[in-house]
């Protein structure tokens, strides 16, 4: 399928290299449209629901018997119906299949598809009466992995990676009534792919965030970046595109609290850049200030909610607003909060997860270890919760693949995309634990690392790295290039888990050899809830209470270089490489709280121990 579908040299990647390489010349996204900002804003109609579902693990639907791509009119996607026309051989009909709820994952919604890798084709029929002088397009806020659509029998394009929003533009081929939209979804793993075929949370196939039909007209406003500016934070500076524009166009930007109507003339390509002195209150975690902003351009208005704020570093602090800051973090996966397990998506299931982060003493998350649904993102916003947003090059990522590097890259440019506006969101990630010395990794992850510079340079750049080097008495970072490369020194230990008993934390020092903040990433180790036992037996509440408090201690010696801690992890998480029968049962146990939202004697440690932070 991909190589049927992939289109030679798009513009949007031709920039996405690995420095010192060659120019990448590959569509991994053939027939998707330029992300559109802030779907939240515009005009659009929710296709969510029970949508008709079929499994097709030899992808019958797509591909003949001789594994060859079949014509468009003989796919599944010409939704055709055995029922309706039974003289004639047809093997799928979508109208007697099953369902499935969109937003959500396949593999907690029927028994049978637990652990399922795949394809399962999705079909949704909808009535849409389009408007002479609109565009229409169909936006997508995530599905895993790879997603084919098609429109009343003609395929839109692909896309792939499971956790960035992508659209196709639909304009011209609406019908009044009884548009049949299918879509084909495969999550099923490979070694090129991103993340690659071994990673330690659960492969949650679907369509598994919202789906919308969205409303334009013929020039839109398609991006815009508001905030302070990087080089003078005295003013407001950003930028506004048009879509559709083939002339200079006049568009307003309005702050109204602030008294603000900021006139932006674009160019023939349709960009426009303002810069305006202004004072706004600075967004912190005591006071997430948010401002409303309205843009308009013709006929076409877009609402949203900003904040203003710094972020930089100097030395070994983190400065928010010009003050040092520290950190108060606990990583999170995206999953929902009740203990019946699947991809989180809703806005409730973000203000659940977030306030036991607040209740914890939190000012910070480490969204791991891809980009989480917008609501998380906007929720913690107006909450006051600072975040580290993420994509998945994890562990031993196809380094020297052409097609791997432009994957990685096509997704931090759709994540950077999409959350460019959240004043909350301090440190863009490119990658977690991935193996120093591995040939193509520096290459790989320096051009991530120059491109989200690139793509946004009023934000923190780093990664996760692989665990520190430790002996009995001491600890250094092993990753001294990528520590150099990147904003902040940001690493993964251990100790009294994978490394040792937590009584080895005792006499552990750890040396930094630069003067750039230190936060240690995770750390942490795994306690059933309710299981209790001597505080050498793992897995109990007791060894984990333990674990905590030799950790936490051991870092209190780090002194100011420490700029702060997200250990891992809040809550308990499925994983299938997590096999104990009785004790884990399909889950990473190192949560503090349990899937069922039990707090664990270790939550309180953290807890107390995050009250003696500032």
């Amino acid at each position: 399928m991909r190589k049927a579908l992939t289109l030679i040299l798009a513009a949007a990647l031709a920039s996405c290299s690995p420095k010192g390489g060659t120019a990448v010349s590959i569509d991994i996204n053939p027939g998707t449209y330029p992300l559109i900002t802030n779907i939240q804003g515009r005009t659009r109609t929710c296709l969510d629901g029970q949508w008709n579902a079929l499994v097709d693990i030899y992808e019958t639907g797509y591909y003949s018997y001789r594994r060859t791509p079949i014509p468009v009119e003989n796919s599944w996607f010409k939704d055709r119906s055995y029922f309706q026309a039974p003289t004639q051989l047809i093997e799928y009909d979508f109208d007697a299949a099953p369902t499935l709820k969109v937003p959500g994952d396949w593999n907690t919604q029927r028994p049978e598809l637990y652990m399922y890798e795949g394809t399962v084709w999705y079909r949704r029929k909808f009535d849409m009466e389009a408007k002479e002088g609109k565009r229409y397009f169909l936006y997508f806020e995530g599905a895993n992995y790879e997603t084919v659509a098609g429109l009343n029998g003609e395929i839109l394009g692909s896309h792939e990676g499971g956790y960035t929003p992508f659209c196709f533009e639909i304009t011209g081929k609406l019908r009044n009534n009884g548009n049949s939209l299918v879509v084909k979804v495969d999550n099923r793993r490979r070694m090129e792919n991103v993340p690659t075929v071994n990673f330690d949370w659960w492969n949650y196939g679907g369509i598994t965030r919202s789906v919308h039909l969205v409303e334009t007209p013929e020039v839109f406003i398609r991006d815009y970046s508001i905030g302070l500016d990087k080089s003078d934070p005295r003013f407001i500076s950003g930028r506004v595109i048009l879509d559709g524009a083939g002339s200079v166009s006049e568009v307003t930007v309005s702050l109204p609290e602030l008294g603000l109507d900021i006139p932006v003339a674009t160019d023939q390509s349709g960009v426009g850049t303002f810069r305006v002195k202004a004072s706004p209150e600075r967004w912190h975690p005591g006071n997430p200030r948010l401002y409303e902003v309205c843009i308009t351009s013709g006929t076409d208005i877009i609402r949203d909610r900003v904040g203003f704020r710094t972020i930089e570093t100097s030395g070994h602090q983190i400065l928010l607003n010009g003050n040092p800051v520290f950190l108060k973090g606990i990583c999170i996966h995206e999953e929902k909060p009740s203990g019946s397990g699947g991809r989180a998506y809703s806005m409730e299931d973000a203000r659940t997860t977030l306030g036991w982060v607040k209740e914890l003493g939190c000012n910070f998350v480490r969204l791991a270890h891809y980009p989480h649904n917008e609501n998380m993102v906007r929720a913690a916003e107006e909450m006051g919760i600072m975040v580290w947003s993420e994509i998945p090059v994890y562990w031993t990522i196809d380094w020297t693949n052409p097609h791997t590097y432009a994957n990685a890259c096509a997704q931090l440019r759709d994540n950077i995309g999409r959350d460019h506006n959240r004043c909350n969101i301090i440190i863009w990630s490119v990658a977690n634990e991935t193996p120093v010395g591995a040939t193509g990794r520096k290459e790989f992850l320096f051009g991530l690392i120059d491109k989200a510079r690139e793509l946004d340079g009023s934000r923190l750049v780093g990664a996760a790295m692989e665990t520190a080097f430790v002996t009995d008495s001491l600890a250094t970072v092993n990753d001294a290039e990528l520590f150099e490369k990147a904003d902040i020194g940001s690493f993964n230990q251990y100790i009294g888990w994978y490394d040792g008993t937590p009584e080895k934390c005792d006499g552990v020092s750890w040396t930094f050899a630069l003067d750039k903040p230190v936060i240690i990433s995770e750390f942490g180790g795994g306690a059933k809830y309710g299981y209790h036992g001597p505080d050498s037996w793992r897995f109990t509440e007791e060894y984990q209470d333990l674990l905590y408090r030799k950790n936490l201690a051991m870092l209190d010696r780090i002194g100011p270089q420490l700029a702060g801690t997200t250990p891992w992890i809040l809550k308990d998480f499925r994983s299938p490489k997590r096999a104990l029968t009785g004790i884990q049962d399909d889950y990473n146990r190192k949560g503090l709280i349990s899937e069922k939202g039990e707090k664990k004697a270790a939550f309180y440690v953290v807890r107390d121990w995050y009250s003696t932070k500032q």
